[in-house]
């Protein structure tokens, strides 16, 4: 009777004991904010990109936040974060190893470094999800050349990149038309004032502004005052926006894994994070039609991309 159940414990043990020697051999380990269909294709496209460039699958270790918590003490040479929950989990840890947080927004991995008391650097950086404030510019160049009157909308999340944004839209001899949005105030007394003399609206990602409950109404406050909206989102395009700027999951995980690799080879995260450097243009032909435009995606995705000497 006693010489099964020691067996069974004895198998029992090996078992716990075999996993825990493979997370310690455990190279990358990418813990998901969530299971839904971006992080998935962002989570898989970055492990596809490290297996062609030599890891195994085995090496990589896949976990959402809560399995996190019950890892227990993991020795990795580096953590990559999908989405500023698992951003948020791997800030609070006791790490010694670099952390690399993607699929977030600026506004959230500032969030992340603000409550965590971190500061940006080699060994916790990112990869943003949002573009940067010139190549926005840029697209809104291309393809609206007439506009010389930009309207932006600021909540707590984004102010800080107020002054980066009108210095270049003075640099580029344009104007600048900006309302803040109050923690508990309307979105739609300063949308209205700014919507009064802006040639196009550009949005920033700010979920105090652009959320699920405002979005159907600033696409319908800006449609009727014929004043285009300049997405972050392919999603907001498809909702009503002009056209957006955005970098695809799967061009994300491409990039994290670039950096990956060069963490593995004995570089560092860079102490600045980065933006994406691969992206696409998105267009609502039915939105574009109606203000009596006509936009080529393809053509300014390319002229986009030839702006920035990527090929």
């Amino acid at each position: 009777m006693l010489r099964p159940l020691r067996s069974l414990l004895f198998a029992l043990w090996l078992g716990l004991f075999a996993g825990a020697c493979a997370h310690a051999a455990t190279t990358v380990v990418i813990v998901s904010s969530e299971r839904s269909t971006a992080y998935m294709e962002a989570m898989e496209t970055l492990i596809g990109e490290l297996e062609r460039g030599g890891l195994s699958r085995y090496d990589m270790l896949q976990l959402s936040v809560s399995e996190l918590a019950a890892a227990g003490p993991l020795s990795p040479k580096l953590f990559v974060a999908l989405g500023a929950e698992a951003a948020q989990a791997l800030a609070k840890a006791e790490l010694r190893v670099p952390v690399l947080c993607t699929l977030l927004p600026r506004s959230s991995f500032e969030r992340v470094l603000q409550s965590s008391g971190r500061k940006s650097s080699p060994q916790f950086s990112a990869l943003y999800l949002d573009q940067p404030l010139s190549r926005q510019l840029e697209l809104i160049h291309l393809a609206l050349p007439a506009v010389r009157r930009i309207g932006v909308l600021w909540g707590g999340e984004s102010q800080s990149q107020a002054a980066a944004l009108k210095t270049q839209v003075q640099a580029r001899g344009l104007d600048l038309l900006e309302a803040s949005v109050e923690r508990d105030g309307s979105v739609f007394t300063g949308l209205k004032r700014v919507l009064e003399d802006a040639d196009v609206l550009l949005a920033v990602p700010d979920s105090q502004v652009y959320n699920s409950s405002s979005i159907q109404n600033i696409l319908l406050t800006s449609f009727r005052a014929k004043v285009p909206l300049v997405a972050f989102s392919p999603a907001y395009v498809r909702a009503g926006a002009l056209l957006a700027v955005h970098a695809t999951p799967a061009q994300i995980g491409v990039q994290a894994a670039t950096i990956a690799r060069g963490v593995l080879q004995g570089k560092a995260l860079s102490p600045t994070p980065l933006y994406s450097q691969d992206f696409m243009v998105t267009v609502n032909d039915h939105v574009a039609r109606s203000l009596g435009l006509t936009l080529d995606a393809q053509a300014l995705n390319v002229r986009l991309h030839r702006w920035e000497g990527v090929p």
